[in-house]
């Protein structure tokens, strides 16, 4: 399951590439080229095929856009990838823009030219997007033109085809609801929003419905494809039969009439010639869609997923296998954290510790007779410095040895069949610093100010953010990331819409499942983050208070390391919480250890001194 990433340096990357599709451009008419990191799908990994990005520019990350003019290339990443993109792309070729603080958006109004024709290929953005992008064309003079072929496609000898993954059922005890039921309700929201149709685009959505799950992109569990729901219950399913087993096709064709991707465009063109009313969420539709849509005479409901609220607020199956899903994940990181703290300093490397700990949750998965299905991301190994890059990807080029004096950083996730995990732990490889002691605290109380907090129904994400900040920036630090993204039940680790984050609008429901993982970063020296995963709790009544509060109850169970913990920094509850944490973490994956291990728990989980006066 480990990758690693070495295309800095490939001199088939970047000048090569760019040239072609600038040759392709001239003879086309056109002065620029819009690329994303994005499928037809909008989703956090792309299949091979779709990674136009990476292939033309080298960037690795899963969120980028390059623009490459006739004279000029850029490419657009967020705070998370400002080292990485540095370390992967011909900075000869390429200038480095925020996606940001200066989005294409943006950036397109006051870099380009009255007249000029910028391509993009419309089944890449979303609705949202384009017509941000067109508002700014129309700004600057320039024509923003969509095109029926995408250039790096044409240019792209080699690229691979798309991938047939075989479609798997997801038990209905791991599932909680009959796909007939969820699709049941899905038609009766299709029919409030006042459409007669709705297109579900994201695979996580489908294979939410239908209770399927497959396997075309890496870490995620989906099968790529399109449904076209009706408000009367005859739906559509369009992905290609070559994934079905017989039994997955006779399922299918009980919920949906199924049809090849190639039959896409011309169904939906058909029922807006029909005069249909077609919901496409604007975040996450392709634009194409809209003017296939439009230009066939049909209307265009702006509406959300309607399978996403749905599908983030969890039901009582799909927790119960989350907290199962924790206890077998956090029994092989705490092997794997009791291994790592008995080898030399300076004997591993990052890449080592990626190895030994998939073959603990690989052997952790057989013995509880869970299998591991697939990592849920590319782990984050990054000792020293590598750990202040926020999304750091390991490669045999920069994979470092943990060495004395350093802070270890691992972030790391797992796909089992009755959950999804992500959890990061940071270490302190022989004597940290006091200083990274003092940070690591702070880190710490933002994570567990997020783990005691009350809220009344409605909070949204944006207004609990500043609470796994606060302590930070008493001291004048900060981190450049959310607090915490939507968790999916064995789907995408990083799932929508709900988030907190400063961007965080989505209302925090009963059942939504989020990461808890405020950080710290020092440039070229250590990085610092702490990662729980958390579901919000029913509201209930507090005692003496007026109206009733949800919480958060931490699914996440493995020890945070205390040798970092100034505990004379916290205060007597936070005290009191990290001791209660610990000795829950040792109830609950105790009995899944022994020997060496199961002692090194009992000291890693042991009460600090209270030293606070709070």
């Amino acid at each position: 399951m480990f990758q690693t990433f070495d295309s800095a340096g490939d001199p088939a990357v970047g000048k090569p590439r760019v040239a072609l599709l600038r040759q392709w451009l001239a003879a086309n008419g056109l002065d620029g080229f819009i690329v994303p990191r994005a499928d037809e799908h909008q989703g956090e990994y792309v299949a091979d095929r779709s990674a136009r990005l990476k292939w033309l520019t080298g960037f690795s990350g899963s969120a980028g856009v390059a623009i490459v003019l006739r004279d000029r290339a850029f490419v657009f990443v967020d705070g998370r990838y400002t080292l990485q993109v540095r370390g992967e792309v011909d900075l000869d070729i390429f200038s480095i823009e925020s996606l940001v603080d200066n989005p294409p958006a943006v950036w397109l109004r006051d870099n380009i030219g009255k007249g000029a024709r910028l391509g993009f290929d419309p089944w890449l953005h979303t609705v949202s997007e384009v017509k941000a992008l067109q508002a700014s064309a129309d700004k600057s003079g320039a024509a923003l033109v969509p095109l029926d072929k995408n250039p790096i496609d044409i240019i792209w000898k080699d690229q691979p085809e798309a991938p047939v993954a075989l479609v798997e059922l997801h038990p209905i005890g791991f599932a909680g609801e009959l796909a007939k039921d969820k699709l049941a309700r899905l038609a009766t929201a299709i029919g409030k929003d006042g459409a007669t149709h709705a297109v579900l685009t994201d695979p996580s959505s489908i294979a939410w419905a239908f209770n399927i799950r497959g396997g075309d992109v890496p870490h995620t569990p989906l099968a790529l494809g399109f449904a076209i729901l009706t408000a009367d219950g005859s739906h559509q399913l369009f992905m290609d039969k070559r994934k079905f087993s017989r039994q997955v096709a006779a399922y299918l064709t009980q919920l949906a009439d199924p049809h090849e991707p190639g039959e896409f465009e011309a169904a939906i063109a058909a029922l807006a010639k029909g005069g249909a009313k077609i919901a496409l969420d604007p975040v996450l539709a392709a634009d194409r869609l809209r003017m296939l849509v439009e230009d066939n005479g049909g209307t265009v409901i702006a509406a959300p997923d309607p399978a996403r609220i749905p599908r983030a607020t969890k039901n009582q199956a799909e927790i119960n296998g989350s907290r199962a899903a924790h206890r077998r994940d956090g029994a092989a990181v705490a092997k794997l954290l009791c291994w790592l703290e008995r080898q030399e300093p300076g004997s591993l490397d990052e890449i080592a510790v990626v190895t030994r700990l998939e073959e603990s949750r690989r052997q952790t998965g057989e013995e509880t007779q869970m299998p591991l299905r697939d990592v849920s991301f590319d782990t984050i190994s990054g000792a020293g410095p590598n750990g202040a890059i926020m999304h750091y990807r390991v490669s045999r080029a920069t994979s470092r040895k943990l060495q004395a004096g350093e802070l270890f950083l691992l972030d790391s996730g797992a796909q089992y069949q009755d959950g999804t995990t992500d959890i990061t732990r940071t270490v302190p490889i022989g004597q940290p610093t006091e200083e990274m002691r003092e940070r690591f605290t702070l880190v710490l109380k933002g994570m567990i100010g997020i783990s005691t907090l009350r809220f009344p129904t409605g909070t949204r994400g944006s207004e609990i953010d500043a609470v796994a900040r606060m302590a930070l920036w008493k001291h004048g630090c900060d981190f450049a990331h959310g607090t915490g993204h939507g968790v999916g039940s064995y789907l995408a680790v990083h799932e929508g819409p709900q988030r907190i984050a400063r961007t965080g609008t989505e209302k925090l429901l009963e059942g939504m499942m989020l990461s808890n993982e405020p950080g710290y970063y020092k440039e070229g020296a250590y990085g610092i983050r702490i990662e729980n995963l958390i579901l919000v709790t029913p509201a209930a009544q507090v005692e003496g208070g007026d109206i009733a509060m949800h919480g958060f109850e931490t699914l996440t169970l493995a020890p945070i390391d205390t040798r970092l913990v100034r505990s004379d920094l916290l205060t007597r509850d936070e005290l009191q919480w990290l001791d209660a944490y610990h000795a829950r973490v040792l109830a609950e994956i105790g009995p899944m250890l022994d020997g060496e291990t199961l002692a090194w728990l009992e000291k890693a989980t042991a009460p600090l001194p209270h030293d606070a006066k709070i």
